[in-house]
């Protein structure tokens, strides 16, 4: 083994470098045909590609060289589905669909140009497609032959929310998700059923009859209705236990029985359209799901009869699994995974021939010592509760560090998201720096429970706050990390808790890294997207009634507080967070000699996803970590 050469942490040369972040590919869904053909969706820097691999094994390709398929409802998602030889998809820009043969042929548009789509579901005989549609703010689910002979319809209307309409296999019925302000979709959302007429005379498309609600209220989360293959149930998760299990109706009999158990989460936040985290087997007698415990995922296989679950091992290097797809021909089952050495890769396991690997993210050509493991930790938060967090040491093949390592303590969006077990590019990119990582789920975070989720209502900008500065605390107690050089990063909700962080916090980091953050809750409601603009209602409370919580929360009103050096990012065509929020910041820093940077992206928004950008944006935190955390 050669002998690593000392060097001080933080100084580590990395052969994970901007350039190579921004070249990342990201895989976002997969899909199974009837005849076996599999088709996952890749993000390639401003261009996302519909890629086909037909079941004769051959080598993959691209769909079409023509359209970016991406649907824009909320955050996005539910961007294409599969089936009757042809691929369903949403359009980039014009937000229509479109439908192409897998096999051969050009696209044809379905829907026209009016208002964005997403989760098309096409219909068992293949003569219909679902759809959820929004304009002009009024969302509702349509329907269109799949075709695109006749007009679109809209089929169910009168709710805030629509998402994952799904099919019976008969085409009798159909099911969906709804829901309304001020909830979230993680808050309480509603299983609705019902019954699919056949057009009437002189018309062209079918319309609903005798509409049930099965499930859910303001109080409990529903996710992802689907049909058992034989007609016999209607399968959903449910947090009505206070964790997401697994749940089937029985459509004849009309009752509900729970199919998974534990404290583990078997659903995740819908923050995008067509979320899915279980499949029926082929003959619909057992589901496989993903089990998610303290930010570890798992496959498993409960049989319905029964009720017995197994685990099916898909190999030791992946902790994380998403977007399940089972295919309609075999146990066979496609899953986008990854792992600490793993970047996102598309794989299936087949429960007779293994897992194989079908399409990575990267190249792959690092030596895994390159990587940090994460590690699941939990620490005491500052009112003695809980807090659980995922922590990478410092790690590089060539290196061994000098001294304590800075701790780099990164905060995820949302508020109500996770940092679980998958391939952290961005942790990595620090951990091989020789920066240690902690990734801080605190109080609010999904992935703990329904409890731990609410923890964070009436305290957004208090308890998030607290668990980061107790996290970077507990681990320089315990002789993990130089306590003088501490550094918070975080985008979005997560730059919200940076700024209040070193606000009301000061001296106790080193430095902080702001990404599109929240600066004036008062203008954030006014101006975000339909999807988030009555988040805040629970986060902080209603307006006009918690208009003093709203000032206390508001970094902007506070912003003399902040004396350690900041550096602030921003797109300029942000629509969640927009520009404002970041140029009011930055003014104060400027009028009180503040140490800071400012940088300005024409073209992005609220992630940014051009490549020039990414690597500009590494190039930039590293100099700015250089200066003002390793060599002050």
């Amino acid at each position: 083994m050669r002998k690593k050469i000392p060097q001080q942490y933080g100084l580590w040369k990395s052969p994970i470098t901007p350039l190579s972040m921004s070249r990342l590919l990201t895989i976002s869904d997969v899909g199974w045909d009837m005849d076996g053909t599999l088709v996952w969706r890749e993000n390639r820097l401003e261009r996302s590609v519909l890629v086909v691999q037909l079941p004769d094994g051959q080598a993959f390709r691209d769909l079409n060289s023509d359209y970016s398929v991406r649907a824009k409802v909320g955050y996005g998602g539910g961007d294409f589905t599969v089936g009757h030889g042809y691929v369903y998809f949403v359009e980039a820009e014009s937000g229509r669909l479109y439908r192409q043969a897998t096999q051969a042929g050009v696209a044809e548009s379905v829907t026209p140009a009016f208002g964005y789509t997403a989760s098309p579901a096409i219909s068992p005989d293949g003569r219909y497609l679902l759809f959820v549609h929004t304009y002009e703010r009024k969302d509702s689910i349509g329907i269109v032959d799949s075709e695109g002979k006749f007009w679109p319809q809209k089929l169910v209307s009168g709710d805030d929310f629509y998402m994952q309409p799904c099919w019976h296999p008969e085409g009798q019925f159909i099911a969906w998700i709804s829901w309304n302000h001020p909830q979230m979709p993680w808050d309480g959302t509603r299983l609705h059923l019902a019954e699919v007429l056949s057009p009437a005379s002189g018309e062209n498309l079918p319309t609903l009859g005798n509409i049930t609600t099965v499930a859910g209220d303001e109080k409990t989360s529903i996710l992802q209705p689907a049909f058992s293959p034989d007609g016999h149930y209607l399968a959903y998760i449910s947090d009505e236990s206070g964790w997401w299990h697994l749940y089937l109706y029985d459509l004849k009999k009309g009752d509900t029985r729970r199919l998974t158990q534990g404290e583990a989460e078997h659903g995740v936040p819908a923050w995008v359209q067509g979320r899915r985290v279980y499949g029926f087997s082929p003959g619909g007698e057992s589901i496989f799901f993903i089990r998610n415990h303290n930010g570890f995922c798992s496959l498993w296989q409960v049989d319905i009869g029964s009720g017995h679950a197994t685990e099916r091992s898909v190999g030791d290097e992946y902790t994380w699994l998403t977007q399940i797809a089972v295919s309609p021909k075999s146990n066979c089952v496609a899953l986008i995974a990854s792992g600490a050495h793993t970047p996102d890769r598309v794989i299936t396991h087949d429960l007779s021939k293994g897992t194989r690997v079908w399409r990575r993210s990267c190249a792959e050509d690092l030596p895994p010592q390159t990587y940090s493991v994460p590690l699941s930790l939990t620490w005491k938060g500052m009112d003695g509760g809980t807090v659980y967090g995922v922590y990478y040491r410092p790690s590089s093949e060539t290196f061994e560090g000098l001294g304590l390592p800075p701790l780099m303590v990164l905060i995820h969006g949302g508020p109500t998201s996770q940092r679980g077990a998958h391939f952290d590019e961005q942790a990595q990119f620090f951990a091989s720096r020789g920066y240690a990582v902690l990734q801080v789920n605190y109080r609010g975070s999904t992935g703990y429970g329904r409890a731990y989720r609410d923890m964070l209502k009436g305290n957004w900008g208090i308890t998030d706050v607290q668990d980061a500065v107790s996290g970077a605390r507990d681990l320089v107690e315990q002789g993990l990390v130089d306590g003088s050089k501490l550094v918070i990063m975080g985008g979005s909700a997560g730059g919200f808790t940076v700024l209040k962080a070193l606000e009301d916090y000061p001296g106790f980091f080193k430095a902080g890294v702001c990404l599109y953050g929240v600066a004036n809750q008062f203008t954030l409601v006014a101006d975000t997207h339909k999807f988030e603009e009555r988040y805040s209602d629970s986060l902080l409370g209603p307006l006009p009634e918690a208009a003093d919580v709203y000032r206390q929360r508001s970094p902007i009103f506070f912003a003399e507080n902040i004396q350690d050096p900041v550096a602030i990012f921003q797109g300029e065509d942000d629509r969640v967070v927009p520009r404002d929020q970041s140029d009011e910041i930055v003014a104060v820093l400027e009028r009180r000699g503040v140490p800071h940077e400012y940088h300005l992206y024409p073209g992005e928004g609220h992630g940014f996803s051009r490549a020039e950008t990414i690597e500009k944006f590494y190039t930039a935190v590293e100099k700015f970590l250089r200066r003002y955390v390793i060599f002050a």
